[in-house]
């Protein structure tokens, strides 16, 4: 209204000076529309509903439509509404979605973007910025701001088919190596009874078939209950490959949760970083469980990890490890092992879990460090790249 006063004066003194009636309606019907405006465009925009809808998780590489949905609940029409929402720059090379529409009394309008998940993390999509004014554009426009949303994007699964991890827990359901962990509900073969056989084993159907007493052979099998131990701490990864070395690192352990899972093993998750959406900025700590649904929890975890400086990897481990079962596997995924690490994972041994180190990202001195750890009898393996992994994807 304060740039139209001069106008307004000017015409005022012209109906004055000038007696003109004709000027005065000017006046009124100036004023009138100026006021009917400014209720118009209020009323209308309070009397606008929205909805955003989109799936809000989503795995690498796919896309997603969100749908914008506006709706007209009152009987005044809207003569333009601006649309504008914010996108996250990660996921779209534009930074907002915006539109122009009207709508009449009791009206709806839609309108859709997609986005592609081009790379894992939690994305705010929003806010969303609607405005509307009078139709002669006399008054300043109504803002109105909805709140943002998110949107989680999966890490990268890479499908391993051999994976070799040592385990101490007999009695499960995954082929070993050692015969000693047998498991008596799976029978591999039958053969003939030696002195020293327990008579458990002997099978009297087949005995009596064959003529010869037979005894069963078991199948050798573990149970491969595993703890993957993430480590984002900037100062185990070199400066100049930080990005590229940690989110390699989220990539093996989202892998190596995925095989196990599908293994149906119990696999949990403990990571050494930042989680965004945690009130004191540490990630959750997920006990080992089986299941899809256990899966995705550890998927959600990871998706959302970030690299920060935080507590050393070793007296993370050591406050953790005291709550671990006797025979859990233990895959911590790092940058670096120095001697602090390594004699808190000989201790973990001595206490009744398997240890296997995996260094992500180029690593100096990979093999110093390699044959430091086999002193404690602890398996370390390098992978510089995602290439790496073609060893167990064969």
């Amino acid at each position: 209204m304060p740039k139209y006063l001069p106008f307004l004066f000017l015409l005022f003194i012209i109906a004055v000076v000038m007696r003109d009636d004709f000027v005065f309606t000017l006046i009124y019907l100036f004023a009138g529309a100026f006021a009917a405006g400014i209720w118009w465009s209020s009323r209308a925009l309070g009397q606008i509903e929205h909805n955003r809808k989109f799936c809000n998780h989503i795995f690498l590489g796919e896309k997603v439509e969100i749908m914008l949905q506006f709706r007209n609940t009152g009987w005044l029409p809207v003569p333009w509404l601006k649309i504008q929402d914010d996108l996250p720059v990660g996921l779209s090379s534009s930074p907002f979605f915006s539109a122009v529409t009207s709508l009449g009394s009791k009206d709806k309008a839609a309108f859709s973007y997609v986005l592609e998940g081009s790379k894992r993390g939690l994305y705010q999509i929003g806010p969303l910025l609607i405005s509307t004014g009078d139709i002669l554009g006399l008054n300043k426009a109504q803002y109105a701001q909805r709140p943002n949303q998110t949107l989680t994007v999966y890490p990268k699964i890479i499908a391993l088919r051999s994976v070799t991890i040592p385990s101490l827990s007999p009695q499960g359901t995954l082929r070993y190596h050692r015969p000693i962990f047998e498991d008596p509900t799976r029978i591999f073969s039958k053969r003939e009874y030696v002195p020293g056989d327990s008579l458990r084993r002997v099978d009297w159907k087949a005995t009596a078939v064959t003529g010869q007493m037979q005894v069963r052979v078991f199948e050798p099998t573990i149970a491969l209950e595993c703890l993957i131990v993430l480590d984002l701490n900037t100062r185990d990864y070199p400066y100049r490959s930080q990005i590229d070395s940690t989110e390699l690192a989220i990539v093996i352990a989202a892998s190596l949760a995925a095989w196990i899972s599908a293994k149906k093993q119990s696999i949990g998750l403990m990571v050494n970083g930042k989680d965004p959406l945690a009130d004191d900025g540490k990630p959750q700590s997920i006990p080992a469980r089986k299941g899809q649904a256990h899966l995705m929890r550890i998927l959600e975890i990871l998706a959302r990890a970030e690299m920060t400086e935080t507590t050393d990897l070793s007296n993370f481990i050591q406050h953790e490890r005291v709550r671990l079962a006797w025979g859990t596997s233990l895959i911590v995924i790092t940058g670096q092992v120095n001697a602090a690490l390594l004699d808190e994972l000989y201790l973990a041994r001595r206490a009744g879990l398997e240890v296997l180190v995996i260094l992500a990202g180029r690593v100096g001195y990979a093999e110093d460090i390699i044959h430091r750890a086999a002193h404690f009898g602890i398996s370390v393996l390098s992978i510089a790249s995602e290439r790496d992994l073609d060893m167990w994807r064969k």
